[in-house]
């Protein structure tokens, strides 16, 4: 019986939490005029704690470990300019299709509006204080001390000066090489301490969906169900639209050729919820396709480390959700800062489970919105993360193909069905 509880993943023991939870919430709920049983004992002293707790937890992570990926992220990027064209084009489609996503996303939920009914303004201690002006936003992403930047949490101007660190030490690599080193192992550490951090997940988790569903009761299923809906609707309008779009725009080339021979490699993506144990698969594929490998071996790890539309729409989503529940009316500047935070934090986006979570509390954090409202929305976060990981691979490839293209690295007919790839899958490992 132990031996089978451990082989149980995360994501699963974090929905387990969640629907445990819920129970729990819904059952307290009923304990309306109980203050014993529902008010002092367990939602405003244990769950509170272990909610509270865990926010906190996340939290401590946000600043450090954004900052070193985001210096380890752009100075691992140094043959940028040994491959030219190839590398400036994926980088900026990359960035450009992130933009496009967390877009797509706030007017999807501005439109279904996940978040109204929940009102949860009243659970939340203190504050909360909407965006300044858009002039005040631009000029607050210039860090006057980014020490103190970085000690009081502000997320903009801790990305700016993370970026101009990453781009010096990349042009410094042969002089820089013991800061390099301290700013990777760093990074090492902030990935191994969010590990640590994720195995309490599923108490957290459960603690915030007690203490939330014994408040809100049945009131807060409609919005939940809203919310999954936003950011499922958000990531097909990515894959199945824009994706397509762009291929015919920039190459002229049939998507519904692309996605037959790509299908196998979204449900690969969908079963393992990871980027990067996909991307043997995803250079396969599009060796199939005559992509050349001397670009696809370069685009997809790449796309698989600062590529994120997936996580983007959930962030995406996720903002407008917190905003309607807590009666926040976010601004033009507001929303131009998450498109912006959210494009940023796809850069150097750390390998490990659920981390789109905890960057999700730099973007509430740059718009002022109470992280409390990620409790409600984690426990889901796993179905939906294996439907944004397929999204993310599909963009990696079609991104590959668009570059291929332009840089004439792509075998035509050999995409068209008019002849077979005259390279193997062993000739691919072997480069």
């Amino acid at each position: 019986m132990i031996s089978k509880l451990k082989n149980i993943s995360l994501g699963n023991w974090m929905l387990i939490g969640m629907v445990l939870g819920f129970i729990v919430g819904l059952i307290l709920n009923f304990y309306v005029n109980d203050p014993f049983i529902k008010d002092t004992l367990l939602v405003n002293n244990i769950f509170y704690l272990g909610g509270t707790g865990f926010i906190r937890l996340m939290k401590m992570l946000v600043v450090p470990l954004v900052f070193f990926s985001i210096v380890v992220g752009v100075a691992s990027i140094s043959d940028i300019k040994k491959i030219g064209a190839i590398g400036g084009r994926t980088i900026l489609i990359y960035l450009v299709t992130t933009a496009l996503a967390v877009t797509i996303a706030l007017i999807i939920a501005s439109i279904i509006q996940p978040g109204v009914g929940l009102n949860m303004a009243g659970l939340t201690q203190g504050t909360v204080t909407s965006n300044a002006t858009l002039t005040d936003t631009i000029l607050n992403i210039i860090p006057e001390n980014p020490f103190s930047s970085l000690a009081n949490g502000d997320m903009l101007p801790v990305i700016i000066f993370a970026l101009l660190v990453g781009i010096i030490l990349a042009k410094l690599r042969e002089k820089t090489q013991t800061v390099n080193n301290f700013f990777t192992e760093g990074n090492e550490i902030m990935l191994e301490m969010t590990r640590i951090v994720m195995k309490f997940a599923p108490i957290g988790i459960f603690c915030l969906m007690a203490k939330t569903f014994a408040s809100l009761g049945f009131d807060g299923l409609l919005p939940l169900a809203k919310y999954i809906g936003c950011v499922l609707i958000g990531l097909a309008i990515q894959a199945f639209i824009v994706y397509p779009a762009l291929l015919v725009v920039f190459t002229r080339l049939n998507p519904i050729r692309f996605f037959k021979k790509f299908i196998s490699v979204m449900f690969f993506a969908f079963s393992s919820s990871t980027s990067s144990a996909t991307i043997p698969l995803n250079l396969e594929k599009l060796s199939e396709l005559g992509v050349s490998r001397e670009v696809s071996s370069f685009t997809i790890p790449l796309g698989a480390t600062i590529n994120m539309d997936g996580t983007a729409i959930m962030q995406g989503c996720a903002v407008m959700f917190a905003a309607q529940a807590y009666g926040i009316d976010l601004g033009l500047s507001a929303l131009l800062t998450v498109v912006f935070t959210a494009v940023m934090a796809s850069i150097g986006t750390a390998g490990v489970p659920s981390v789109g979570l905890i960057t999700l509390t730099m973007v509430f954090n740059s718009v002022g919105l109470p992280v409390d409202a990620i409790g409600v929305i984690m426990g889901i976060d796993h179905i939906l993360d294996m439907v944004r990981t397929a999204v993310n691979v599909t963009g990696d490839a079609i991104c590959t193909i668009i570059v291929s293209f332009k840089n004439k690295s792509i075998d035509l007919d050999i995409f068209n069905g008019k002849k077979a790839p005259d390279k193997t899958w062993d000739d691919i490992t072997q480069f």
